[in-house]
């Protein structure tokens, strides 16, 4: 890379080592104190605050999921009333989908993708930091609702004419509503910057088709959201509109229409399963090819499956509404198209038995989480396929079969690889490995535990027990398995205290992982573990698909950037070729200060449409002092070989 203008200092031969990390320590690193924390940039900062928060909620939605098993463990309960069961069944479903599971996925990727890909930090930065602080915002706001009894109680996926104003009074789905808005915003801001950084930051030589699966899974997956995410912010825009302004979009009395509703949610709700679904078939493979010493068989294929899984999940959201008596010659397209999604997912899993069969596989804890991954995840795939036959669908979709199902997709099918990924890259987040004794045994709890919470469901369901009831009759034959699903229930609880036992013991006393503890192949590992601000002190140089595999001394690195000012370098698009050195902003607080005025501009909305107007001016005296030109800064620089 050039060096010029030549007086300004820069890594390479002359700047190097010890003197190297000194000087870019000072540039990278935040302030300290509490205004240094909160105006931080740095993505793996923003990634854990994400995580940590993520969890919380999780924990939160996983209080609520027991409560709800000790209300129908037996019948004619009196535990908990009908209105506050609705909350509670509301309130996890809400937290799980929109708290928790996007998030969660997002704030890995937010952590991991510029460590995969060998560059310095995300793309717009600043826009991390504010996304977070909305995203915190809107789960605040929605739970202190549910504490004051004001919590929404029309479900997690709020259907009209339930969730209108005739039949939903008060502000419980108005809180709903726009904390979907406060999800959009962080949701969509993370998906641009996601994208963005894929495909113009990776390191040089990371081509398209040498970039890790993980990677392809997230910019497969931030894509999703850019596209399904504008459904839902039209359909609780229209909600909204109709509850505080009086307009009647969903009521058919005025020309409106409630199954306009689920069009909009399930076009955005079916991808979003998808959104979850995705990024845990990148952990699946990266902690495949880890654990087997091998690249992941059919390279090409589990590449080509993911991006039609991401296509075909826009054109299944129909199965979700064979109930509601639309026309039945296109339920045909929805039923093949709800079949057909199995047959990329389905390659993916042959892929991943091929590479553990053909490899040398160590079966330490994360790969246990990858086979109790493919066994349930392949159960909840065959029932799926059931409920894609419109008769069947019409006799179980309201039943707690339905509910086994989409648990089975959902925990087997993300959340089990999110916790084999988060024992897999937790000496990368905090330099220390977890406890092999202890997480074999929080994976034997929680995966026998899931089994005998949820396996049960498909029986009672088939026997006839409706979902979103807060009681059934005795003498209906439910009780014996309801009560299995509650002991199964209590032993997945204690496996996941189990599990952060295990973290929190080994965050303190775990044994040191140096830089690549599993001998993995990707960037992430080659640099200490967990990383300095500036993640590489120079930028590296790939040459193949496993670069710490194939380049076992010194990894081959490309210098010229700036140490005293923040700076990465863009690479073209499909050959990661050197193209522009690019500033990267400097942390600043209006990111934080822009997310409180927001906040408050939603919040005000919901007791008055003036807010909004209102609101307007201190958003945007934020966002020019966000954005006010620096003469000062430095400026892009093209790379002239």
């Amino acid at each position: 890379m050039n060096a010029a203008p030549a007086d300004l200092p820069r890594d390479g031969e002359a700047l190097k080592g010890e003197e190297l990390h000194r000087r870019l320590m000072k540039t990278w690193s935040r302030r300290p104190g509490l205004i240094g924390w909160l105006s931080s940039v740095d993505h793996k900062e923003i990634g854990r605050r994400y995580m940590i928060t993520a969890l919380v909620f999780f924990a939160l939605a996983g209080v609520l999921a027991f409560l709800i098993r000790l209300q129908l463990s037996r019948p004619e309960s009196g535990l908990i009333s009908a209105d506050r069961y609705n909350q509670i069944f509301t309130m996890h479903g809400t937290t799980m989908m929109f708290l928790f599971a996007v998030p969660v996925m997002e704030a890995m990727a937010i952590y991991l993708i510029p460590l995969m890909i060998g560059t310095r930090n995300i793309s717009f930065p600043r826009l991390n930091a504010f996304s977070y602080f909305v995203y915190l915002a809107g789960g605040v706001m929605v739970w202190v609702a549910f504490i004051l009894n004001v919590g929404p109680d029309a479900g997690w996926f709020t259907y009209p004419p339930l969730s209108g104003p005739q039949f939903g009074p008060g502000k419980r789905v108005d809180f709903w509503a726009q904390m979907v808005t406060f999800t959009e915003i962080a949701a969509l801001a993370v998906a641009v910057e996601l994208v963005s950084t894929i495909l113009k930051q990776r390191a040089p030589g990371m081509s398209l088709a040498r970039m890790p699966l993980f990677v392809w899974a997230i910019l497969v997956t931030a894509l999703m959201i850019i596209f399904s995410m504008p459904a839902i912010a039209l359909a609780s825009g229209m909600l909204l509109s109709d509850r505080l302004v009086g307009t009647q979009f969903f009521n058919p009395v005025e020309h409106g229409d409630a199954l306009l509703w689920q069009h909009l949610f399930w076009f955005f709700g079916h991808p979003e399963v998808y959104i979850i679904f995705l990024p845990a078939l990148g952990f699946v493979s990266q902690i495949t090819e880890a654990f087997t010493r091998r690249p992941v068989f059919g390279y090409v294929a589990v590449v080509l499956s993911t991006v039609s899984i991401g296509l075909l999940a826009f054109g299944l959201w129909v199965h979700h509404m064979f109930a509601t008596g639309l026309p039945r010659i296109g339920y045909s397209f929805y039923t093949a198209a709800s079949m057909a999604v199995a047959i990329p997912s389905g390659i993916q899993i042959f892929c991943w038995i091929a590479t553990i069969w053909s490899g040398r596989p160590r079966f330490q804890v994360p790969l246990l989480w990858v086979v109790g991954f493919i066994v349930t995840f392949v159960i909840g795939g065959l029932s799926g396929v059931m409920i894609a036959s419109v008769p069947l669908d019409l006799q179980l979709h309201d039943t707690y079969f339905i509910v086994a199902h989409f648990h089975y997709v959902l925990i087997g099918g993300a959340v089990f690889p999110l916790l084999g990924a988060f024992t897999y890259w937790f000496p990368k987040f905090t330099g220390r490995m977890m406890s092999e004794g202890l997480g074999i045994a929080s994976f034997l709890l929680i995966f026998g535990g899931f089994q005998l919470a949820f396996f049960p469901m498909h029986i009672v369901g088939m026997m006839g027990m409706p979902r979103r009831v807060y009681t059934y009759p005795a003498g209906m034959g439910w009780e014996t398995l309801n009560q299995l699903s509650t002991a199964g229930a209590v032993t997945l609880a204690l496996g996941l205290v189990l599990f952060l036992v295990n973290g929190a013991l080994s965050l303190k006393g775990g044994r040191i992982a140096g830089a690549n503890p599993w001998d993995a192949s990707s960037l992430e590992w080659a640099t200490s573990s967990p990383p300095p601000p500036y993640n590489f002190a120079h930028v590296p140089v790939v040459t193949g698909r496993s670069p710490l595999w194939e380049e076992r001394g010194v990894l081959p690195v490309m210098t010229g950037l700036r140490v005293d000012d923040r700076e990465h370098l863009l690479t073209t698009v499909l050959d990661a070729k050197p193209d522009v050195r690019e500033p990267s902003p400097e942390p600043t607080i209006w990111p934080l200060v822009a997310a409180l005025i927001v906040t408050g501009t939603f919040i005000g909305s919901i007791f008055t449409p003036w807010a909004l107007v209102w609101g307007d001016v201190p958003v945007a005296a934020a966002l020019i002092a966000w954005f006010w030109p620096n003469e000062l800064e430095p400026h892009p620089e093209p790379v002239i070989d």
